[in-house]
């Protein structure tokens, strides 16, 4: 009986040093991002991209910069060949299992409207993949500061950005899709530079958001307690803490009406907790990127209601002395 209760005694001891490390870590999970850090901004490449790789041509520029002290974070610029003095720029965050050349399937019609756009790898894709062999670990440890990451290296690329000339560094936007759209809220609540929002198949409420059907159907008898604990662990990332900060900028949301990854009710949650201005497109069907035709429609719809907002923030701009 003794050797029990110095058994549960070490047991109880050793969770609440979990309780209270996580407590610990979670107050400084979006720690880390730092305006006076030096970007070490690199140049890798700058060419044009034809219409045979892209729906329209784009001048196409290969970067890196330092995210955090001692980290490099490689990102992809899309100009339009014929800009006429600085211009608006959508900074995409893309899915979970995308990386920056993703941006080459999609900039041509942003380019084409006199938009530029930027994209980077974010953590554990593109150049910044783990190993094959890592443990498992380190792709838990990965995928937890992921989300961090994601939101402190956003930032950094606006201030990147508005080292440009080419870019208008007031006019400056964000556009995520799925995981970059449930990154891309809590990004954008961080930083004000966004000055609009377009959140493309994303959701909120962790519980509900890991309740979709295809992890049910991956993780079988165990899916509630393997959502129940991820929940647990990244309660902090989730971005119905956050959203609601975005406001009065506006945002749009764009959603699915048979999601198996983002659950209606955790896209609904995400758009309840944000503040006005906000709009929610329901589009019949699955996950984007399962239908081409609704992926047209949604980023159609994407860049003329972007386009609104900015020629909304040109008339208001003041004019220069």
């Amino acid at each position: 009986m003794r050797s029990l209760l110095i058994l549960v005694a070490v047991v109880a001891l050793a969770g609440a040093g979990a309780v209270a490390a996580k407590a610990y870590f979670d107050a400084r999970y979006y720690d880390g991002y730092d305006p006076d850090l030096a970007l070490n901004a690199e140049i890798r490449a700058d060419e044009t991209v034809h219409p045979e790789e892209a729906e329209a041509p784009f001048r196409r520029i290969e970067v890196a910069f330092q995210g955090a002290p001692g980290v490099t974070v490689p990102a992809r610029l899309a100009l339009p060949l014929d800009a006429d003095g600085p211009v608006p720029c959508i900074v995409f965050l893309h899915g979970i299992g995308q990386d920056r050349k993703f941006l080459d399937r999609i900039a041509g019609p942003f380019t084409q409207a006199g938009f530029a756009m930027a994209t980077f790898d974010q953590l554990m894709r593109g150049e910044r993949k783990l190993d094959d062999d890592e443990s498992p670990l380190r792709v838990a440890s990965a995928f937890y500061r992921r989300g961090a990451l994601t939101v402190i290296e956003a930032r950094r690329l606006i201030d990147y950005l508005q080292t440009r000339p080419e870019i208008a560094s007031d006019r400056i936007y964000l556009m995520g899709a799925s995981y970059g759209a449930i990154t891309g809220a809590t990004a954008a609540a961080f930083d004000e530079r966004f000055r609009a929002v377009a959140l493309v198949y994303g959701g909120g409420n962790l519980p509900v958001l890991l309740g979709n059907r295809a992890a049910a159907e991956e993780l079988g008898p165990w899916h509630d307690e393997a959502a129940g604990l991820v929940s647990w662990l990244l309660q902090t990332a989730d971005p119905i803490h956050y959203v609601g900060r975005i406001s009065p900028r506006p945002i749009l949301f764009q959603n699915g009406t048979d999601d198996q990854l983002i659950p209606t009710a955790a896209a609904q949650a995400l758009y309840d907790a944000a503040g006005e201005p906000k709009s929610i497109t329901w589009y019949e069907g699955d996950h984007i990127g399962l239908d081409p035709d609704t992926v047209r429609a949604v980023l159609d719809e994407a860049l003329a209601w972007i386009q609104e907002v900015d020629a909304d923030l040109r008339d208001a701009a003041p004019e220069s002395p």
